[in-house]
């Protein structure tokens, strides 16, 4: 048996979803099972499986101690290197410059050194968090950058500041701009490239096409200005109007003009350059409404 108290960053939550966090190893439909069968409970009575959790609610958990999990799982934290580059901070989010070559989230190869095990380190070193003291909210970083891209990213502390950054990463309230030099001079020196990126799952690329060539064929639109121009290599700053997967470093390889030390799309032979040239060097906060906790950053500007 476990007994579970609901606090801020689990509140307001479905009872199933919250047992999912919860929980990992139950099932979804053995989660729904027990919720009927009452081996989950909140506060000793029936709930129902949409019933949303609050604040000091009790969830009783009559199950094997085998299905509640050890706990282990949420430790690979403190295998990651103590290293994070802190460029902002506040109460509620936490913007970083992540440095080329590694990954934002684990990539499947088990390594426990990604930049979310940095920032809960972090964190928990700090007396900000613990995994012993939140049972299903993990702070972490509400947008991504490639292993390879250096620069700005932002995470969220709380459960509040997480879903209001995560709406305005949506409706595109938050502005990306980059910095990268490529090969040649683009003509002309400023403009806005609108094409199509379809994703091929199977080999982590995507193709970049000037009409849709399938279903899954999305728009992408790509601003960019040259700052400076030297030996035929342009200095270039990027605004991501949509933001797609390797959306710059494809982009720019379709028009001719690929990124340096860019390895998966470019044709230029670059193996003596170990990571490309890309960083997201500033990040412009233009909300508009409903910004919640988050009100104090709606004309906000991040630079490294």
């Amino acid at each position: 048996m476990k007994n579970i108290t609901i606090k801020k960053n689990d509140a307001n939550q479905r009872l199933d979803k919250f047992i999912r966090k919860a929980l990992p190893r139950l099932s979804l439909p053995s989660i729904y099972k027990h919720i009927r069968n009452k081996r989950i409970k909140v506060n000793n009575k029936k709930a129902e499986i949409d019933y949303r959790v609050l604040i000091d609610d009790v969830v009783n958990i009559y199950l094997n101690d085998e299905l509640l999990g050890s706990g282990n799982e949420k430790n690979d934290f403190l295998l990651a290197k103590n290293d994070l580059k802190v460029v902002y901070e506040d109460n509620n989010i936490i913007i970083v410059n992540k440095p080329s070559g590694i990954v934002v989230q684990d990539d499947n190869t088990k390594n426990p050194d990604t930049l979310c095990n940095r920032l809960l380190l972090y964190l928990y070193k700090r007396g900000e968090w613990s995994n012993e003291n939140e049972t299903t909210f993990v702070p972490s970083f509400i947008h991504r950058l490639d292993r390879n891209t250096q620069g700005l990213i932002i995470g969220a502390k709380n459960i509040e500041s997480s879903r209001i950054l995560s709406e305005k990463i949506k409706n595109k309230e938050i502005d990306k701009y980059y910095l990268c030099h490529v090969y040649g001079i683009l003509d002309p020196k400023n403009g806005v490239l609108h094409d199509y990126l379809t994703k091929k799952s199977s080999e982590n690329m995507v193709v970049i096409s000037k009409k849709p060539i399938s279903f899954s064929s999305k728009e992408i639109i790509t601003e960019y200005k040259t700052i400076s121009i030297e030996n035929n290599i342009s200095l270039l700053e990027i605004h991501l109007i949509t933001g797609k997967t390797h959306q710059i470093r494809a982009h720019l390889n379709f028009i001719g003009h690929p990124l340096i030390g860019e390895k998966k799309y470019s044709s230029v032979d670059e193996r003596n350059k170990k990571f490309q040239d890309l960083i997201s060097y500033k990040l412009i906060f233009n909300l508009k409404k409903h910004n919640g906790i988050l009100e104090y950053l709606s004309k906000k500007t991040i630079k490294i």
